[in-house]
Formats: structure tokens, C-alpha cells, sequence
């Protein structure tokens, strides 16, 4: 797949982009997946280990959940390869450049991702005027700070625990990945009367079965601080996640991080994917086969990208909220009726939804696919 035309189907991708400016250390790589419905939006994902084929996985993903969520937007993606905690002015100078690098790319809409935020999107717009996840005081609806996505899995997890016979009232939940999508996640749930049994992050996990006290542990991560310097519970190395009995479990990190080899370990009952690609094809069919049920990442977690869409079209924080519950709950029952009448995956049901809103908007287009 070296010359990218390995990832290439009918739905795209459009464009594939490698950038690198060796003077300030840049490395990147767009994917401008599918424009059919509109320019396409999605996020800048920030780590030393991204790579071109996880960039259109991502770009792909994107492209289904923004058809799936009925927006006007296609999907692409933005890798860009380095630490996200490296020193602010270092940060500051690859978004920066990164902007500068894709200023003439118009049919692509910059947005925050795992290892960039509201200030990197603000970078962005000094530079090329073009980002959306913007800082309030730039007229942008902060989607990090809302928990616009946490909002959003919140919204699909009432909707399938019910579907699965499940009480959120006292529900046991497990977050894999305590950042902004997990740590929303968990207190919408929260509120809906679940309890936090177990969580974890890149140095290891936490898990207590009488419940994990959500201010205590905000304080310590606001603090740079893990989930391991909790005051309480039982620790471990951060894969023991996989292994703590739940009711909900929440993966809200990196791709992949269930698979054929660990998903045997998961004991839970409904599976809810905050994160993009969190797990494989296989992992997907092994827990359909055992009853688990799976909402697909671009259904669960479609609060961020409408949320992103809202405030680009001008919308309120309130439409936002508002829009995402509506949606997110509207395509989680879609597709878990579609799976069940069809006895086929969720994650099928879901292509099968979105595919079909891509190829009528490709459709219009002047090229129309054979």
C-alpha cells in the first residue's frame, strides 16, 4: 500500500497528503476521504505512532459517521507524528506550520483530536482561518470543554442498555482511556445513575467495585497526575482494564486496543466506543457471538463531529446539545433494530445506514461512481 492507492475503493478516499517541512521537524499526512456530501470535517490526531493506513482508517470513520449523523460534511483525518506533551512553543510551531502546509486545501476542516485541542484549533485559524472546536472567546462551541462527545455516548448508552435490558440505574461502568471523551463520558452516566467501577490511562488502572469518586480523580488528572495516584481502589498495569467486571465498558483511547488476543478477558455486557477503531473486525465478532452488544464507534461517539458541524454552520451550544442527543439516539436504536432484524453486526448495520447516505449524495455528483 505504498503508493496509496492500496486503501483506494468507491467511496475514496479523494485525496492523500503527505507533509513534512524537515526545518521545524513537521510530519503529517491528511486524508480527504469522501466530499460527496460537503467539505469534509475531522480531527488532528497528535502521537509519535500514527502512520498513513491508521489516518484512513480514521478518514473512513469519519466518513461514515458524518453521513450517518445526516451532516453536510464528507470525512478526512489529520495524523500528525510527535508527542503531544511536548514543550507549548514546539506545539505551537508544528500546528502552525501544519496550517501553512494545507492552507489550499479547501475541501478539508480542521478540528481538534486525541493530542490537540481548543488552543491548537485557534492556531490553526490565526494561520488559515479554518478549524472549528474553537475557544468560546473565538465564537467557537469548546467541544472538549462541553464533553460534546461524552454527551453523545451518554445519549447512545441509554438508548442501548435499554435495548439490552440493562438499568443505567446502577449499572457498572469502565472507562479504557480517562481523557475528555471518557472522563464526559463517565459523568453522564454518572447522572444517569451508573457507577464507575473502573479506569484507566496510558500509566495503568484503577478499579473499585464500590465505585470510584469522579471529583477525586478529576482533581488528580487536572493535576497531570494518573489514575494510579488515586486514593483508594485496586492498581494495575493499564490492559487490566480489560479485565474489570462491568455492566458498560467504555473504550475511550487508541485504535485497537481490543483484539483477537485480549477480547476473550472482557466481561461486560454492552460495549459502547467512545474512542475511533477501538476495536478489530474480529474482536467486533467474538463479542456478537457471546450476546455482547457493540455500538460502533462513529454511532456512540458522533457528539464531537456534530457538535463541530453546529458551530461551523453558526449554531448555539444549545442547538449542539440538543442536535447530538437527537441524533446519537436516533441512529443507536436505527442500528440496533437494523442488526437485529438482519442478524448481522452492529457495526454492519452502521456501514449499511451510512453507505447508503453516501452513495445518494454521490449520486448528485459530476462523476458518479459505475
Amino acid at each position: 500500500m505504498s503508493d496509496g492507492f492500496g486503501f483506494a475503493d468507491d467511496l475514496g478516499p479523494a485525496k492523500i497528503i503527505h507533509v513534512h517541512e524537515p526545518g521545524i521537524d513537521l510530519k503529517a499526512v491528511l486524508v480527504v476521504d469522501n466530499v460527496a456530501s460537503g467539505p469534509a470535517i475531522g480531527g488532528v490526531r497528535m502521537a509519535p505512532d500514527v502512520s498513513t493506513e491508521e489516518c484512513f482508517r480514521l478518514a473512513r470513520a469519519m466518513t461514515y459517521k458524518n453521513a450517518a449523523a445526516g451532516l453536510r460534511h464528507g470525512g478526512g483525518k489529520v495524523v500528525l507524528y510527535g508527542d503531544p506533551r511536548m514543550p507549548r512553543p514546539d506545539k505551537e510551531r508544528l500546528l502552525r506550520g501544519l496550517a501553512c502546509a494545507l492552507r489550499d486545501i479547501r475541501d478539508y476542516i480542521f478540528g481538534p483530536d486525541m493530542g490537540t485541542d481548543e488552543t491548537c484549533m485557534a492556531w490553526v485559524r490565526d494561520e488559515i482561518g479554518r478549524a472549528v472546536g474553537l475557544p468560546r472567546e473565538l465564537g467557537g462551541i469548546p467541544l472538549d470543554q462541553i464533553g460534546a462527545t461524552g454527551w453523545g455516548v451518554a445519549h447512545a448508552g441509554e438508548v442501548a442498555a435499554a435495548a439490552c435490558g440493562l438499568d443505567l440505574a446502577g449499572a457498572r461502568v469502565v472507562i479504557q482511556g480517562y481523557g475528555a471523551v471518557g472522563r464526559h463520558s463517565a459523568h453522564f452516566l454518572v447522572q444517569k445513575g451508573a457507577i464507575v467501577v473502573g479506569a484507566a490511562d496510558s500509566a495503568g488502572a484503577l478499579w473499585d467495585p464500590h465505585g470510584i469518586d469522579l471529583a477525586v480523580l478529576d482533581v488528580l488528572k487536572a493535576e497531570g497526575r494518573s489514575v494510579l495516584d488515586y486514593p483508594g481502589g485496586q492498581k494495575g498495569a493499564a490492559d487490566a482494564v480489560i479485565d474489570v467486571e462491568c455492566d458498560i465498558w467504555i473504550p475511550a483511547a487508541r485504535p485497537d486496543v481490543v483484539h483477537e488476543d485480549n477480547v476473550g478477558r472482557l466481561r461486560t455486557r454492552l460495549v459502547l466506543q467512545g474512542a475511533n477503531i477501538p476495536f478489530t473486525r474480529a474482536a467486533e465478532e467474538y463479542l456478537h457471538r457471546k450476546g455482547v452488544l457493540c455500538v460502533p464507534d462513529f454511532i456512540a461517539n458522533a457528539g464531537g463531529v456534530i457538535c463541530a458541524a453546529v458551530e461551523y454552520a453558526g449554531g448555539s451550544q444549545a442547538t449542539a446539545l440538543a442536535t447530538i442527543a437527537e441524533k446519537v439516539r436516533e441512529n443507536t436504536r436505527a442500528v440496533i433494530e437494523a442488526a437485529s432484524a438482519q442478524s448481522i453486526l452492529p457495526r454492519e448495520a452502521a456501514i449499511g445506514l451510512a453507505t447508503a447516505r453516501i452513495r445518494k449524495a454521490m449520486s448528485f455528483g459530476r462523476w458518479r461512481p459505475a
